[in-house]
């Protein structure tokens, strides 16, 4: 199966799904798969970007 990339951006907007989804109620094994992602990749997104705001999560513009 071909690995899909994520930019920062959208790791940031899955996690703050799965939060949501959590939230309600849902399991977060439930809303990993209705992301189409799987539990360990949801915790290994979490420890690198689960404190960034998504404009944190940018790279730096004009740096030349």
């Amino acid at each position: 199966m071909a690995r899909k990339r994520y930019a920062a951006e959208d790791i940031i907007g899955h996690l703050r799904t799965i939060e949501i989804e959590t939230g309600k109620g849902l399991a977060v094994a439930d809303a990993c798969r209705k992301l189409g992602i799987t539990e360990q990749t949801y915790y290994r997104w979490k420890k690198e970007y689960g404190g960034l705001r998504v404009d944190q999560a940018k790279p730096a513009q004009g740096s030349g």
